[in-house]
């Protein structure tokens, strides 16, 4: 059903798109470059990106135990403008985790370091106004962490999202809604099947003097359709998720991230920190 519904919103999507394209008002990466505030926004990707990323996050774990994941993800984007006024927005991550689950790979729940699983992802997006952007994509994630810090599944997840400006609240204002669906192909067959749908209202408010605040600027809500995890005693994982970033210069910005469960039924986490320093150019 949840597979279903998600084709349903892309095929909405790319209808959409198409239809408007002929009127669509091109918005080039050097435009979006000029603009950037720092605050998350998938629509307008800059040239290029690189970003650093410090993350704590604890889980329920076995035996009434906790799991803290501790993350240093190294994030690289790339944008290409195309000719037909498309911007095609790439991504890659690798991401570097501290992990101490007490499982049977590891039976004294000691803390585990590695690369966990990386990933890489593409995206079309389309401007359709000055207000109205359109976009989808997929993400590929591949099981590079061993037993402990990773998955063991190949992962495909088709992204779809839409951008409305409003410039009614700050020029850098925007309501960006964002749909994913994280889904696991191959791999270890030991491993839990992941099949879950994940949904971020991200609501970006532009601020005076470079800050910006976000609302859900990660897709944390989620509903899962695949295996069960630990403590899980329902489908929905819903939390208050918030960012406030500060563009420090031009090309710099720095944002700190906090997220704390609402409905906890599908455990994602108890507690979430991110720390981001972001470059763009």
């Amino acid at each position: 059903m949840a597979r279903s519904a998600f084709n349903c919103s892309v095929a909405v999507v790319l209808i959409a798109v198409i239809a408007a394209a002929s009127s669509a008002t091109a918005q080039t990466t050097v435009e979006n470059l000029a603009n950037e505030t720092g605050a998350p926004d998938f629509f307008r990707p800059p040239p290029n990106q690189l970003q650093m990323l410090y993350g704590e996050q604890s889980a329920p774990g076995s035996n009434n135990t906790h799991v803290t994941t501790d993350t240093l993800n190294l994030r690289y984007d790339h944008a290409f403008d195309l000719p037909s006024g498309w911007i095609l927005a790439t991504r890659s991550d690798l991401p570097l985790l501290a992990k101490n689950p007490l499982n049977s790979a590891n039976p004294s729940g000691d803390f585990q370091t590695g690369i966990g699983d990386v990933d890489v992802q593409a995206a079309l997006i389309r401007n359709i106004s000055a207000r109205w952007a359109f976009g989808f994509g997929m993400r590929v994630i591949m099981p590079t962490g061993d037993d402990v810090v990773g998955s063991g599944k190949w992962q495909v997840m088709p992204i779809a999202g839409a951008r409305l400006a409003l410039p009614e609240i700050s020029p850098s204002s925007y309501f960006e809604p964002l749909l994913r669906y994280d889904v696991s192909v191959a791999g270890d067959p030991t491993k839990k099947n992941i099949s879950n749908l994940q949904f971020a209202p991200m609501l970006n408010i532009g601020l005076p003097d470079g800050w910006s605040l976000t609302f859900y600027p990660s897709t944390d809500i989620r509903i899962n359709y695949g295996d069960p995890v630990t403590g899980q005693t329902g489908r929905w994982f819903v939390p208050f998720d918030v960012r406030v970033t500060k563009k420090l210069t031009s090309e710099i910005a720095m944002s700190l991230e906090v997220g704390v469960p609402i409905i906890n039924d599908y455990p994602v986490y108890n507690f979430k920190t991110q720390l981001r320093l972001n470059a763009t150019y």
